[in-house]
């Protein structure tokens, strides 16, 4: 009589096997001995001889191994010197706490991985930034965190230095910016007396009529630079300064907010309507910071819509966030120009239906601001069909 094959015993997962392989464990009796030597050679091989650094850390974050990589990465002597220790041991002072955080996504809220980047401590007390890669994986009862390491200093350090060539840029273009408002102002203010030099002797001898032209076309150019000094000057601030947010009634806020804007759609023959939910929203803003982002972008539709036209600010709740549109009956921006309408001093600006000037920067500062605000903006227009903006904030 025949006896019943023996079942098969299930494989160990290769996380358990590759954990095994690196503790120098025996074969499973369950399985094949060449399969299972097959591999623990396999995984030691590419652990040890990877160019990345590579460790196990238990869940109160012991390095349980690690590879040469690691090794040579903190300037240590050997892998003694890192087995059994923690590597809160070789976390920079001031970068504790992202340790922790990987502790606690790992092992509390059990994410499969997490990654950042941060700052350890060299052997010999020199200091390096590395990206670190964690991935939890179960071992004995237990899980376990097998990390990869990257040295990320030359990027971090070329980072910083274009930080410094950036914020130099930055200084020099406030400094001038600040200057010229001076003379450009005293340039207005001399365009306005020749101004009312002519219109006082129109009556007795007219004065050439390039003259008149010459004179308003000095007069736009300065009104032109003093709106583009003025966003630059608020760029600036956006930089320099955080962001105070309060508890704000959106319903309120936007019918406040509104207001001054209604004289100039009626002047242009544009119906400005505003649509609130019957239930008032709040949320937290910077509400004069804010009010930015909606003058920018009521100016835009107001400059691009022609006479008869509407535009319509509206705020509902959406998906447990607040969304703010500013849609317009205008003449739509063609689908190129989408991918550069937020960047700073866009080339793709135009002047409005009616000459208005356009700085570049309006759209940037909207973004920058929605962004300080942890907010998204962004839009949906076609060339002769008008544009809607959509804005969301948390």
């Amino acid at each position: 009589m025949s006896q019943a094959p023996t079942p098969a015993q299930p494989a160990p997962s290769s996380a358990a096997e590759n954990a095994a392989a690196l503790r120098g464990e025996p074969a499973d009796p369950g399985q094949p001995l060449d399969r299972y030597e097959q591999s623990q050679v396999r995984f030691r091989t590419v652990f040890e001889n990877a160019p990345l650094g590579q460790k196990i850390i238990t869940p109160d974050l012991t390095i349980r191994q690690a590879n040469p990589a690691v090794v040579k990465m903190l300037g240590c002597a050997g892998v003694e010197d890192l087995v059994g220790h923690k590597i809160m041991e070789f976390a920079h002072p001031d970068h504790r706490a992202d340790w922790q955080e990987l502790q606690e996504r790992l092992w509390e809220h059990k994410l499969p991985s997490f990654t950042l980047e941060t700052c350890l401590m060299r052997c010999d007390g020199s200091s390096f930034w590395c990206q670190v890669h964690s991935v939890l994986f179960p071992d004995e009862g237990g899980e376990l965190g097998y990390t990869i390491l990257e040295d990320i200093s030359d990027r971090k350090n070329l980072e910083a230095k274009l930080k410094r060539v950036y914020d130099a840029q930055e200084t020099i273009l406030q400094l001038a910016t600040h200057d010229l408002k001076g003379p450009i102002a005293h340039i207005e203010l001399l365009t306005d007396l020749l101004q009312r030099e002519v219109a006082s002797r129109a009556g007795q001898s007219p004065p050439p009529p390039e003259m008149v032209h010459y004179l308003g076309l000095i007069q736009s150019s300065c009104a032109h630079a003093h709106a583009l000094l003025q966003d630059v000057l608020y760029v600036g601030d956006l930089d320099q300064n955080g962001l105070q947010k309060r508890p704000t009634d959106l319903n309120t806020y936007l019918t406040t907010r509104l207001n001054p804007h209604r004289l100039a759609a009626q002047e242009k023959g544009i119906a400005l309507a505003l649509t609130l939910p019957p239930d008032a929203l709040q949320v937290s803003l910077h509400p004069e910071k804010f009010g930015r982002v909606l003058d920018n972008l009521l100016h835009n539709a107001l400059k691009f819509t022609p006479t008869g036209g509407t535009v319509t600010v509206g705020l509902h709740a959406h998906e447990g966030k607040v969304r703010f549109t500013v849609q317009d009956t205008g003449i739509g921006i063609p689908g190129k120009l989408h991918n550069n309408l937020f960047d700073k001093f866009n080339p793709t600006r135009r002047a409005g239906l009616q000459g208005e000037i356009t700085t570049g920067l309006g759209l940037f500062i909207a973004k920058q601001i929605v962004e300080l605000h942890g907010g998204d903006i962004w839009l949906e227009s076609r060339e002769k069909a008008g544009t809607t903006f959509f804005i969301e904030l948390s």
